[in-house]
C-alpha cells in the first residue's frame, strides 16, 4: 500500500470518529460511562477504565483485520478473483457511504437487529454492572465485534490489502484513530454531542469513503479487463 492510501484510511478514521462514531458508539460509552464511573473515582482511575475499553475495541478489530487480511490473501493468487475482490470492497464501501448519510437501510437494519439479539443484552446488562478494570476492556471487545458501517468499509480494505499484516494494520490505525474522539465523549466534552458538527464531519468521511469505493471497484475493473492503473 502507498503513504497516500495509509493517509486516506486515517484521515476517514479520524473525520468519521466525529460524525459516525459518536452515533453509533456514543450511547453504549454514555451508557457505561454514567453507569460504571463517578465522582468517587480518581481522574487517573477513570482514564485506565476508559483506556482499558478502548484497548479492548482496538483489540477486536486487528483480530478481525487479521482475519478479512488472511481472506483476501487467499484470494489474491488467482488475478480474476483478486479484482473481484476489490469490486466487492467497492461495492460495501459505497453501501457503507450512503447508509452513513440515510440513503440505504441495509447496514442499519443489520445493526439493529444485533443489538435485539438476548445474548447481546445479557451480556451488556451483565459488563455494565460491574466496574472492574477487565469489565471495561470486555465491554470493549464486545463494541469492536459490533456490525457497524464504518467497521465494513476498514474491514473491506483490510480484505482488499490481501494480507494478514497490513488487514491487522488498516483495522489497528481504524481504532486508534478513533480514540480521542471517544475518549473525549467519555469525558462529556460538549462540542462533541453538537448534532451540525457530527453531521459535517460524517459527511466527509462518507464522501471520501464513496470516492475510496469508486476508486476501489476502478481498481478492481482494471485486474479484470487489463484498464490502466
Amino acid at each position: 500500500m502507498h503513504e497516500i492510501e495509509w493517509l486516506a484510511i486515517i484521515s476517514i478514521a479520524f473525520a468519521g470518529s466525529f460524525g459516525h462514531c459518536i452515533g453509533m458508539c456514543g450511547g453504549f460509552i454514555v451508557a457505561y460511562s454514567s453507569a460504571k464511573i463517578d465522582n468517587s473515582m480518581s481522574p487517573s482511575s477513570q482514564f485506565i477504565r476508559l483506556g482499558a475499553y478502548n484497548i479492548g475495541r482496538v483489540s477486536s478489530y486487528v483480530i478481525l483485520g487479521m482475519i478479512f487480511g488472511a481472506i483476501g490473501s487467499l484470494i489474491a493468487w488467482n488475478m480474476d478473483l483478486h479484482g473481484a475482490l476489490f469490486i466487492i470492497a467497492g461495492i460495501l464501501m459505497i453501501i457503507t457511504a450512503l447508509g452513513m448519510i440515510g440513503l440505504s437501510k441495509m447496514i442499519h437494519l443489520l445493526e439493529h437487529s444485533f443489538t435485539s439479539l438476548p445474548w447481546f443484552k445479557k451480556l451488556f446488562s451483565d459488563l455494565i454492572k460491574s466496574k472492574s478494570i477487565g469489565s471495561f476492556f470486555a465491554l470493549g471487545v464486545m463494541n469492536g465485534f459490533f456490525p457497524c458501517g464504518f467497521v465494513f468499509f476498514f474491514a473491506a480494505k483490510a480484505a482488499a490489502s490481501a494480507s494478514i499484516i497490513d488487514g491487522a494494520l488498516i483495522m489497528a490505525i481504524f481504532g486508534l484513530a478513533t480514540i480521542p474522539t471517544l475518549l473525549a465523549l467519555g469525558q462529556s466534552v460538549s462540542f462533541l454531542r453538537q448534532v451540525a458538527f457530527r453531521q459535517m464531519m460524517n459527511r466527509i468521511a462518507a464522501l471520501a469513503i464513496f470516492i475510496y469505493g469508486l476508486y476501489s471497484i476502478y481498481y478492481g475493473l482494471a485486474f479484470l479487463f487489463d484498464l490502466p492503473l
